[in-house]
Order: C-alpha cells, then structure tokens, then sequence
C-alpha cells in the first residue's frame, strides 16, 4: 500500500551528501530521528488498514449465516392482521383479514378489497385501532402453515359435499330410469322379428290371398296394404313378388267390399307411378275397372273403382288410348245418368277436364321447344278424345250438369264447358236452357262478388266464378 513514506525517506538520505563534512555529526542525528518517526508513522497506517477490513468480512459472514438460518427454519411469524372499515379498501399480499369480514375481488384492478360488514362486531375493536391499541386477534391461528390446513380441511369438506350430491344424483336416476340393458331385453322379447316394408307387404298379400282369412282379415290386410303402397318404391316392389296382379284379381270377387278395398290400394299404386301404371294395364286392370262401373254395384265401391281409373288414366296416355277403344266414354255417360249420382258427376267431368288440359299442355310444350316429335306428344295425338266425346253426346250431358247445387261442382263444370268450347260450339248455341242456366249464375255470382268487395276482397272465389260465366256468355252471344 502507498503510503508516502519511501519518498521522505529518500529525500532525507540523499541531502546530506551536498553538506560540507563539518556539518555531518548533527546532520547525521537529526537524520536518524527523522527516520524513526517516518517508519512509527508508516507502521501505524498499516494497523489501521488491517483493523478495518477484519471486522467487515467477519461481519458478513455472520449475516449470511444467520439469513441461511432463518430460510431453513419454518415460517412462525404471525401474519399482519389487516384492518377493514365500512369502506373498500385493497388488501395487500400476506394480509391476514379478521373473521366477519366481507372480501371481494375487483374484476377491473384484480385487488381483493375488504370492509366491516357487520358494524357491531367490530365497535370495540375500532374504538381499540382509533386509541392505537394492537386488536385482540388470536393470532395463532393466522399463521401460513394454520392457513394452509384449513384450505386443505375446505377442499375436503367440498369434495365430501359434492360426493353426497353426486350420490344422490346417481340415486334418483336409477330410480327414474331403468338400465339399458333391461330395456334391451324387453325389446328382444317384444320385436322378436322386424320386418321390412318388402316383408310386410308379402305377409299382407299372402292373407289376402289366402282363401282361409276371413272377409274381415281380407280387409284388413287391403287396408293396410293402401298404406304402403303410397310411395313410389314400394309400389314398384308390389310388382316384383306378383302383388299387384293378385290385387287386380281382387275386382272379381263376389264381395262389393273386397273390390272396393282392391280397388282403394290400385288408385294409390297407380298415382304417379308410370312403371305400375304399364305393369295395369298389361294385366287387365282397365278392363276389370270399368267393367265395375258399368254393372250394378254400391255408391262406395264405384267411387273406388273411379278413384283408381283416373289414378291409371291421368299422365298415360297409352292407358288413355285403351280407354276410348274399350268405350270408356260410354260407360261414363252411363254413370253420370244415374239418379242418385251427383258425386260421381262431378269427379267424371274433372277427369275429361283434366285428360283436355294434358293434351293441350303437351302441344304447347312441343311448340315452345320446337320439337315436333317427342314421343309423348306422339302418344297423345293418337288420343282422339274431343271427336270421342262430341260423338258420345258429351256436349249436352255437360251442359246438363251445371244445374248440379254447389259451386265447386259448378266450377268444375264451367272449366270443362270452357274446354269444349271450341268442339261443342254449336250445341251450346242451339241450348237455350243453357243460356238462362248462365244468366241465372252470373246474377248470382255479381252479388256475391260484390259482397267480397264490400269485405275487402279484390280476388275472391266468386269473382273468378263470374269471370267464367261472363267470358261464356260473350263466346255464346
């Protein structure tokens, strides 16, 4: 260490050689002395050096020992005891909190905040904090390691409560419901065979068809044949076991019933389904149809058998073909002449309105695409309907029917006199009961038209019902 004394200590040897010799004894002395001092002084300031730095590392190691101490020992310390009041205020960390308190945690900062919530349980302790009194808080069990232990005892108590819970959950649905396994049982015992639509129409059939079933389980197996044969595929299916053609059989039973109800199950097979349709009328089927309608029979069954002819008639028209050549139309006129057979009046004249309307059709369509030989416009060429019934005397007979009670039946009379119009011309001039029968109708229908109006209503049911009977009046006039 630098301590100045090597430089006093040259420079005081170094003078006396410049000194005349009979100066040198004092010299000498006073040289000696010098040296002395400067090395006492020398000697001192390096004591006090080595005095200082002892004590300072003896003192740090002291205290690391004790702080390497203290984190080995267990954390008695009492936590801090906050203080609330009956305002929020944040609590900090390591923060014990007085029993009765209310806490919350406030979602904008996320500092848990607490204050008093029951004024009379703290007074005392209040008067206390204001006189700068400690609060009489057992602090023994504020400790981490009491904090701890009672978290761990509420996780417990927790998790027994949710067990409970569960347990009774589990209770009540096992006296509610019954396992799976059970009802598995149960459904075996029960469908011991499921069967498909194929299966079920094959088994209907084969009772049908069975001469030891009873006319009531004939029937019934027809009836819920009808069922199934509604969609299209099933339908189609009928035919690939012989179904339909054991059905067709069925219109020549002796039993009006039996063929009502065969009857009831082909219309529901023919709709829409051109691939039955065909399968129909290779079998017999129109024939056996109109033979029904032109024999003596009930109301019920011949609404059956008419059901199921216009089901084979419409959108066919090789079936339509057949009709006109096996006298379809004179069977009809037969039928619409019998008393007591308004009903089926109406639903022949929807049926010729209806054959009209697709012939018409398929010409326009043919004209709009330009295609002057589809084959199904060849088809209904070759369906010679408006000579037919013009020749059947159809003219007068749908005259006739409009005298029929009920404007829907007169609807569809008033269509059909629409679609003859251009055939039965002449016929309808020479009608005078016609004429009054229309004059009669549009009276009747300008004031129910009116009171449609008077109702509010711009398009009503009667004012398309007087647009008809005008629009005749003007073509007959």
């Amino acid at each position: 260490m630098n301590t100045g004394c090597p430089s006093i200590f040259l420079f005081l040897t170094m003078a006396p050689q410049s000194r005349p010799p009979s100066r040198m004894a004092p010299l000498g002395m006073l040289l000696g002395l010098l040296m002395a001092f400067c090395f006492t002084f020398c000697l001192s300031r390096q004591n006090q050096e080595f005095a200082l730095s002892n004590p300072e590392k003896s003192s740090t190691k002291e205290t690391e020992r004790t702080e390497t101490k203290a984190e080995e020992e267990p954390d008695t310390e009492v936590l801090e005891v906050f203080h609330p009041t009956h305002e929020w205020q944040a609590l900090g960390p390591g923060q014990a909190v007085p029993a009765g308190s209310h806490v919350r945690l406030n979602l904008q900062t996320g500092a848990r905040e607490v204050k008093l919530q029951y004024e009379d349980n703290f007074r005392n302790n209040l008067k206390g904090l204001k006189k700068g009194k400690r609060l009489d808080v057992n602090t023994n069990t504020y400790t981490s390691q009491d904090l701890k232990n009672a978290l761990a005892k509420f996780k417990e108590g927790a998790e027994m409560e949710s067990s409970k819970e569960d347990k009774a959950r589990q209770a009540e649905v096992k006296r509610l419901f019954r396992p799976i396994e059970e009802l598995k049982k149960d459904f075996d015992e029960l469908n011991v065979v499921i069967e498909t639509d194929m299966q079920i129409m094959v088994r209907l059939i084969n009772k049908f068809n069975s001469s030891s079933s009873s006319l009531e389980e004939k029937i019934a197996a027809l009836f819920d044949l009808e069922y199934y044969v509604h969609q299209m595929d099933n339908a189609q299916d009928l035919l690939s076991f012989g179904g339909l053609q054991v059905v067709i059989n069925g219109l020549n039973s002796t039993e009006p019933l039996l063929k009502e109800y065969a009857a009831f199950v082909l219309g529901a097979a023919f709709s829409s389904n051109p691939r039955v349709q065909v399968e129909a009328v290779e079998g017999g089927a129109l024939q056996k149809l109109l033979v029904v309608l032109a024999t003596e029979h009930p109301l019920a069954t011949k609404k059956k058998v008419l059901f199921a002819l216009c089901s084979l008639l419409r959108h066919f028209p090789y079936a339509q073909q057949q009709f006109l050549k096996l006298g379809g139309l004179q069977v009809l006129r037969t039928l619409v002449q019998e008393k007591g057979t308004e009903v089926l009046a109406v639903r022949v004249v929807t049926l010729l309105y209806d054959l009209l309307t697709e012939k018409m059709f398929a010409e326009e369509e043919a004209e709009l695409t330009q295609d002057t030989s589809p084959e199904k416009l060849q088809q209904y060429r070759q369906v010679h309907l408006l000579p037919g019934l013009r020749e059947q005397g159809w003219c007068e007979i749908t005259a006739h029917l409009l005298a029929l009670p009920g404007h829907d039946a007169r609807e569809k009379v008033l269509q059909t006199l629409g679609a003859l119009l251009a055939t039965c011309r002449d016929h309808y001039c020479q009608d005078p009961s016609l004429g009054r029968t229309l004059a009669s109708l549009q009276a009747e229908y300008q004031a129910l038209a009116s009171l449609e109006l008077q109702d509010g209503e711009d398009e009503g049911y009667f004012r398309d019902l007087l647009s008809s009977v005008e629009s005749l009046l003007k073509e007959l006039r």
